[in-house]
């Protein structure tokens, strides 16, 4: 018999799992510390499923589910935890995914940003884009953020997100939060209706398609704002990304634009701790200077990593930088460094204690399926 859905919910919560992937001719599996793991239990079938739907979706998912075959959205579990949520087909079946949702807003310290991005969040315009790859801690990272323009600023903050993730209470800030499907129909249009309404800072969950990067650069640009995310690794990559969006015709104007709107690019990362559980974020930080800005102008993208590795008094670093110190004081391992850098050879070069060639028994190297 399979487990019932309130007692996955609460192994992921005493686990501190950070997704429930559930799907047919699979046990339920949790993802720890970025590895998937599953529970000692049967496959699932596809009537489980189908009961865990139940337990998880409304009448307008389920009709939601039926229209166009997947459905994402929000769910709070009792008083314990808040999940993000995804349901889709496959092979005709149903399968979920659920993302555990942190509910501490952590601090700079607590994520590994350094002090001089703060004044940054005082500023009274301009761009901050965080980017990386999906589970890469992004939303936690703009939450922190917003968190504190809320404790500290007495403005008017709109988020737009797909869906809300982190729930803010006003304090010294108004906090409007809009999800898209349930409150507005899409982030484009969220912008365009966002800027009558006053906003200050404008959170945009994600740049997913050319109105939306129009909206936001423009927001950026007439005095608010604008913290954004994109699914892109490292600066230049962001940038380029951007520009290349945009008809051709169009794109020299949007690096000018561009060029005065950004504040900084964050590229993030998760990786596995070797020091204890969890994971640590590597940063890429670009901080706009007017070097850059001429760069970026000249559309010479390519030579902003070595403007970014000569500007460390800007607090800015390269990801391989930020790699390599994490290994060097044994937070993550050697493999890991080079595998989420961008440059290995150099990377490797400059790493005092590379490991064995091999190490590790091949049991512990094996594919293991039960895990609790």
């Amino acid at each position: 018999m399979a487990l019932s859905f309130e007692a996955i919910l609460d192994k992921c919560i005493e686990v501190n799992a950070s997704d429930i992937h559930l799907t047919v001719g699979r046990p339920p599996t949790l993802r720890i510390h970025g590895k998937l793991k599953s529970l000692e239990e049967p496959d699932l079938t596809p009537e489980d499923t189908a009961k865990y739907i139940k337990h998880v979706c409304s009448e307008e998912h389920m009709k939601q589910m039926d229209e166009a075959c997947g459905v994402d959205f929000g769910f709070a579990y009792k008083d314990k935890a808040r999940f993000r949520v995804s349901v889709y087909r496959q092979k005709g079946f149903f399968g979920i995914v659920l993302r555990q949702l942190p509910t501490k807003f952590l601090t700079f310290e607590d994520i590994g940003l350094p002090k001089t991005l703060k004044p940054l969040l005082n500023k009274p315009r301009g761009l901050i884009l965080v980017t990386g790859p999906t589970g890469s801690g992004k939303t936690t990272t703009l939450a922190s953020m917003i968190n504190m323009i809320n404790h500290e600023r007495e403005c008017h903050i709109l988020t737009i997100e797909d869906p809300i993730e982190y729930y803010h209470k006003h304090d010294k800030a108004v906090v409007n939060q809009r999800e898209i499907g349930v409150d507005v129909p899409s982030f484009s249009e969220a912008l365009r209706r966002g800027l009558r309404q006053d906003p200050d800072v404008i959170l945009v969950g994600e740049m997913r398609d050319l109105p939306t990067m129009e909206a936001a650069i423009t927001a950026a640009e007439t005095g608010h704002l604008v913290f954004a995310t994109l699914h892109t690794t490292g600066a230049a990559r962001t940038v380029d990304r951007i520009i290349s969006a945009f008809p051709s015709h169009h794109q020299n104007q949007i690096r000018a634009q561009l060029s005065v709107s950004i504040l900084a690019v964050i590229s993030q990362s998760l990786i596995p701790r070797t020091d204890k559980d969890g994971r640590v974020a590597a940063f890429e930080i670009m901080v706009m200077t007017p070097a850059i800005a001429h760069l970026m102008r000249d559309g010479k993208t390519f030579r902003l990593t070595s403007e970014i590795q000569t500007g460390q008094r800007y607090g800015m670093r390269t990801l391989d930088t930020h790699l390599l110190e994490l290994n060097q004081k044994g937070i993550i391992s050697y493999e890991d460094m080079l595998d989420k850098s961008y440059n290995e050879e150099m990377i490797s070069e400059q790493a005092s204690n590379p490991p064995p060639e091999s190490s590790g028994s091949d049991t512990e190297k094996s594919d293991k399926k039960k895990w609790f």
